[in-house]
């Protein structure tokens, strides 16, 4: 290779369509040598070049992990208060707040540590070795020094090393699901295709980490490493922009608002006290920093992150791994599904439902590649001795096959083609104890014929030609030996097959003499013996049904993705019961649209078919332009764009490619897309829980504020100190919030709509709860602290009292926000762990009264058993006045309202 030759080689071989260009052009253009591929040194050169056959993979470091845990400005104010108070050598103050922020850091930081170790990266799907040919010898490489030119040498059971240009196929077929979201293998020659031919129909190419299924054929290496459709995907992956999630947004919001308030609130007061000279300086600043601390819920992003975690643990006994604390909640806000079909929807394994013979229809029960299920006949079990025609049927799809059918682990598996693995599961479904017949010889399956046909022998040495199919291949051959043949009224049965979305194969045979050793395409032209038809489907998953319709209950939306044809997509999306009208467009439709139009027709189909990875993302963005909360549900290379934009991604964890799971927020380790009802039931009740906490310590937070507050401007001593409000929020985030952890879901959780996304997270209904309970709280604060100076008593006991009074405010107040029923309703029952966590803050309030060390501390003193009953009668009155407005104003305390 010369000089300007070396200088241009990347220009001229990474845009190229190889598809439609000749292979001896291929081979020309990429300087290869289809014989004796590239010699050594040449190869070197390339290499060094271009560069590794590797993706390449960003990673973020634990550090910015960590730090990222900080971005809420709630925690900044919070760093704030902590940096002044330590200025002002208030440290005791400092270390509290600190350690609340660190700890809230510490929950989200490990968390996704832990989900993020589970899931492998994208870098360990290219294979370890590639059989190339070099210096005119067939040699073993590591994948990652293939180069292009490299003649590449691909057989059953590999992995594609890198992207290929056929050359040579000896009944080579690739199975390309992870690219394409179909489930057949793709039989591969060496013809030139069309310009424009999508990635699914490109027969002469073969893609990197696709899986060889038959036969073995030669490439050449005409793209690697990132230059490859997986490297593509994988880049385009990168770029995709991740959406805050509808819980964050929310709560982002809420803190945001909460902390312009009380800043605003801050500066005016500390004019106020400024100009009124009440205070020295210092006072000032501390008493401005103990009203902040006092009013800012800072429990609230360390309880948002425990409520998550909970859910986290949850969904992992579920088989729902989670990898972003968020990502649990964002399943119970979600209004539509996009989701793959083969394996997601469907088993992934075909098998054959129904046949028809000349001696009429049959039904086979059983799904997958178990082979366990009846032959039936107008609902009576089949007597296969008495149907020739249907006994010969079965025994043609079972010899005329190629792949193998094995129980490994207690579960049936197959290798090779899933249409061949249906027969041998249905052989093995009537003859349990059948065996094959001896072969002979075998014309393997191609596309020039669209059949394949074996010569066996059976126990008394009667040889037979075994033929299976194309139906309109087979028509023609059953025709030419036979006059009477009915094509139309098989064409007819094949067209009624087809719209019930199966896959039809038809079956014929023809007996020959002993002596006959080699089976022809000629031998077959001549006439064979028609048997029938078969109808295979990939059968959805029973589970599946049912957790559609109950999706449908919740209000979400189900849409069905796939590389299918639209009439065989409508007719599996009508058997799942997807929706009470299907309506479906193809990936080529979409093409046609810009994005505004696209957004405009979104809603108005239910089953997309022969989609790319463009459709799908540009799907799920214009779900999402209409404000509409959108997850994301696959296990293909094809689909990590998608789940990575998606507000929600789902990937698989059995089935799913690493790709896509490094793409996707959430993991089903089971497969099983009925698990989503379980996690969208868990994210709607963390939802509800994660409210219920806020609704719970915003008033009991501001209320503390509020008394700093109303001090101030009335020019009077501060009825608490600051360590006694640290104290209160302390012991709250440590003990009684959490019992919002334990709450049970709601009834009807899984019958109600998904709320909608440009709703605030508060209502007006629950922004005037939070102010009048606030005013509640701090009012009889206020009121106890000066009717216990007025009788004579001690600040440090009133001051006690007061702090006592807030506390049983908010258990009081716990019992009336845990639900909409009425406080004492049998609902008080349903969460035990309430009780003994009243329990331990009680134990925890005696302890602040009465133990010497910490009446040093927190400023308190010894009450007397007549002083407990004014924080016993303010926790009755807040409990009295909130189940008052409960029972006027029942929408308060719901969690979906019609406001």
């Amino acid at each position: 290779m010369t000089k300007s030759t070396a200088d241009d080689y990347g220009a001229r071989t990474r845009n190229d369509n190889f598809y439609n260009v000749e292979s001896d052009e291929v081979a020309r253009k990429l300087q290869a040598d289809p014989i004796n591929g590239l010699s050594e040194q040449e190869a070197k050169k390339r290499l060094a070049q271009n560069g590794p056959n590797a993706l390449t993979e960003k990673k973020q470091s634990n550090f910015m992990r960590f730090i990222r845990q900080f971005n809420n400005s709630i925690t900044y104010i919070l760093i704030l208060a902590a940096i002044a108070t330590f200025v002002l050598k208030e440290y005791s103050d400092s270390i509290v707040i600190g350690m609340v922020v660190i700890i809230n850091a510490l929950i989200g930081y490990f968390q996704e540590v832990k989900a993020s170790s589970a899931i492998e990266k994208i870098k360990e799907m290219l294979q370890v070795e590639a059989t190339v040919i070099r210096d005119g010898k067939r040699t073993d490489i590591p994948a990652e020094d293939l180069v292009d030119g490299d003649v590449g040498f691909l057989e059953a059971g590999d992995n594609v090393p890198a992207d290929l240009r056929i050359i040579d196929a000896d009944n080579l077929k690739i199975q390309e699901s992870m690219l394409t979201g179909e489930a057949g293998s793709v039989l591969k020659d060496v013809e030139i295709l069309p310009d424009k031919t999508t990635l699914g129909d490109q027969t002469n190419m073969a893609f990197a980490s696709t899986a060889v299924t038959n036969g073995s054929g030669l490439g050449v290496v005409v793209k690697t490493g990132t230059h490859t459709e997986l490297g593509q995907i994988s880049a385009s992956v990168d770029e995709v922009k991740t959406k805050t999630t509808p819980l964050m947004r929310e709560i982002n919001g809420l803190g945001k608002y909460i902390s312009y308030g009380i800043i605003v609130v801050a500066l005016l007061l500390g004019i106020f006290g400024f100009m009124t000279k009440i205070y020295s300086v210092d006072l000032l600043v501390i008493a401005i920093i103990t009203m902040i601390v006092g009013s800012l819920p800072e429990g609230l992003p360390a309880s948002t992150s425990v409520v998550l975690a909970m859910g986290v643990k949850r969904m992992t006994k579920e088989h729902a791994i989670v990898k972003s604390l968020p990502a649990v909640e964002t399943l119970g806000a979600v209004d539509v599904i996009n989701t793959d079909k083969t394996g997601t929807l469907t088993k992934n394994e075909m098998t054959v439902e129904e046949i028809v013979t000349k001696e009429g229809t049959f039904q086979i029960s059983g799904t997958g590649y178990d082979p366990t299920g009846d032959l039936t006949q107008h609902g009576k079990k089949v007597d296969i001795a008495k149907f020739d025609t249907l006994h010969k049927l079965i025994l043609a799809g079972n010899e005329a096959n190629d792949t193998t059918l094995e129980q490994e682990d207690g579960k049936w598996v197959i290798n090779g083609e899933p249409t061949d693995g249906a027969f041998l599961t249905l052989f093995k479904k009537v003859f349990p104890d059948g065996s094959c017949e001896e072969e002979i010889d075998k014309i393997p399956f191609d596309s020039d014929y669209r059949y394949m046909a074996e010569l066996s022998q059976n126990q008394d040495g009667k040889r037979t030609i075994w033929v299976k199919g194309s139906p309109d291949k087979l028509f023609e051959m059953a025709a030419a030996g036979d006059s009477s043949f009915d094509q139309a009224y098989w064409n007819k049965q094949v067209s009624k097959f087809a719209k019930q979305g199966r896959r039809v194969v038809a079956l014929a045979y023809r007996s020959v003499d002993q002596n006959v050793e080699t089976v022809e395409h000629q031998d077959l032209t001549d006439g064979l013996v028609f048997l029938g038809i078969a109808g295979l489907i990939d059968p959805p998953r029973e589970e599946t049904i049912v957790a559609l319709r109950e999706m449908q209950e919740a209000g979400i939306k189900v849409k069905m993705i796939t590389g299918d044809h639209p009439e065989t997509a409508s007719a599996i999306a009508e058997k799942l019961g997807l929706d009470d009208k299907i309506s479906a467009i193809t990936g080529a439709e979409i093409d046609e649209m810009d994005d505004k139009q696209l957004k405009e027709v979104i809603q108005n189909y239910n089953v997309f078919a022969r989609t790319t990875p463009a459709n799908k993302l540009r799907i799920v963005e214009a779900y999402q332009a209409n404000g509409l909360v959108t997850a994301m549900t696959g296990d293909g290379v094809n689909d990590a764009p998608a789940l990575k934009r998606a507000d929600i991604g789902v990937a698989m964890g059995i089935k799913g490619t690493d790709v896509a799971k490094e793409s996707a927020d959430m993991v089903l380790a089971d497969d099983n897309f009925a698990t989503l009802i379980k996690a969208i039931k868990e994210g709607r009740r963390v939802y509800d829980n994660i409210k219920k906490t806020i609704r719970f310590l915003l008033p009991t937070s501001f209320a503390e504020g509020l008394i700093v507050l109303l001090s101030i401007m009335a020019q009077q001593d501060l009825p608490l100190v600051p360590t006694q409000l640290l104290w209160i929020n302390m012991v709250s985030a440590i003990t009684i919030q959490f019992a919002f952890l334990f709450e049970p879901a709601e009834e009807g959780i899984m019958q109600r709509p998904p709320r909608p996304s440009n709703r605030a997270f508060l209502s007006k209904s629950d922004v005037w709860q939070i102010v009048y309970v606030s005013v509640l709280i701090a009012g009889l604060g206020l009121v106890g602290y000066d009717w216990l100076i007025d009788q004579g008593v001690t600040t440090i006991i009133a001051s006690t009292v007061t702090v006592n009074v807030i506390v049983f405010g908010k258990i009081f107040y716990l019992f009336n926000i845990r639900t909409p029923k009425p406080a004492f309703s049998k609902d008080i029952l349903r969460n035990l762990h309430a009780f003994w966590i009243i329990g331990l803050l009680l134990i925890l309030q005696l302890a602040l009264t009465y133990a010497p060390f910490m009446q040093g501390i927190f400023s308190t003193g010894n009450m007397t058993l007549m002083q407990w009953g004014l924080p016993i009668l303010a926790g009755l009155i807040v409990l009295i006045v909130t189940e008052t407005d409960k029972f006027f104003h029942p929408n308060h305390f719901r969690q979906v309202r019609t406001e």
